[in-house]
């Protein structure tokens, strides 16, 4: 008799079973990169046992997240994990983009719904959570239950949401090659540093480089004379360990093509571990990988309000790791301690 055939979920299933057999601390994205899949794509193996495929209705499923009471929420790249405690706020919902925000409350998102492809919820171990994934199989965006949390509101979001395909399979687009910079000779670089120049609120930051066809990084470069300085890529644990000692209120910010997440306030437990920088504070925790930062820069820009100052870390590729900044709001100029502080950062060791 020939051997049933086996399905690429199933195997795919087996191989997570016996990976997880002998290491049942893996996380599962590791996992992931260990089994050459997507996080996604493992997550889909568990439908029918501890996971519920979502309908892809994000802009209802944010709506209910306020039910849910005190939750954590989880965005990361490659290099950064950021994690806050907290309530959702009704979200703010305009087309493909989405703010959770409040003065009230610590969790803060920008949201681009359309890199949202894919939804799961997880009951394993007693926790409960939710998962969105972008169509690559990324995480973009996570929830945890704490201890406060609506458990009965969060098995009605699930029941209302859950999706009649439970099958193991999951269909993914795959990653586009990474598009390369527009050549400097093709920029109108006046015309860029015009702008930048001439900038009155942070926010515009991102339609400038996109006007102009420039990535971040690239931009560092392109500059307006005087407003960009390359500093020493350990500048993040100084700038971390200085606020901490004084006190000074900071924002941080991590994120993907999916998902912004924002702390905003001080930090108090600044605690390196191997390549790690972390914060862990009640409330908010940082995990960022020290050693995956290749470029920092100290970054001015113009605003209604004066000069805001950001610190901006990259990775090898050119993607963003973090940005960091005082704490500030519209209306209110730039902490000058804040401001002060970026002063004393080194430039880089190789400024070649």
């Amino acid at each position: 008799m020939q051997p049933a055939s086996t399905t690429p979920s199933t195997t795919l299933a087996h191989a997570w079973r016996d990976l997880r057999a002998s290491e049942p601390k893996l996380r599962i994205r590791d996992a992931a990169t260990r089994l050459g899949v997507s996080e996604a794509e493992l997550r889909a193996t568990e439908c029918g046992t501890t996971t519920v495929r979502l309908v892809d209705d994000w802009p209802a499923i944010l709506r209910r997240l306020p039910l849910l009471g005190e939750v954590m929420a989880l965005t990361r790249n490659e290099s950064a994990v950021h994690e806050k405690i907290g309530e959702y706020t009704e979200p703010e919902i305009s087309g493909p983009h989405a703010i959770v925000h409040s003065s009230s409350g610590p969790i803060d998102l920008r949201i681009f719904l359309s890199k949202w492809a894919h939804g799961f919820a997880v009951e394993e171990d007693g926790k409960h959570s939710l998962h969105f994934f972008d169509a690559h199989g990324d995480a973009v965006h996570k929830v945890y239950s704490k201890e406060k949390t609506e458990l009965a509101e969060y098995r009605m979001l699930v029941d209302i949401f859950r999706a009649e395909d439970q099958g193991q399979a999951i269909e993914l687009t795959p990653r586009p090659p990474r598009k390369a910079d527009t050549p400097d000779a093709e920029i109108d670089v006046a015309a860029l540093q015009a702008g930048w120049r001439d900038l009155r609120d942070t926010h515009d930051f991102f339609g400038l480089l996109r006007k102009h066809g420039v990535s971040r990084l690239q931009a560092m470069r392109l500059a307006p004379e005087g407003f960009v300085r390359p500093v020493a890529t350990d500048s993040i644990d100084r700038v971390l360990n200085a606020a901490a000692a004084s006190e000074l209120p900071i924002m941080i910010f991590v994120g993907n093509p999916g998902c912004l997440q924002i702390h905003t306030g001080p930090v108090r437990k600044i605690v390196p571990m191997g390549p790690w920088i972390n914060v862990l504070d009640p409330g908010f925790n940082l995990h960022l990988r020290r050693d995956h930062v290749a470029r920092a820069f100290v970054v001015d820009k113009p605003t209604d309000d004066g000069v805001v100052t950001s610190l901006e870390l990259f990775d090898a590729q050119g993607d963003n790791i973090a940005l960091l900044f005082g704490e500030r709001k519209p209306g209110r100029p730039e902490l000058p301690a804040w401001r002060e502080l970026l002063g004393t950062m080194d430039a880089p060791a190789d400024m070649s």
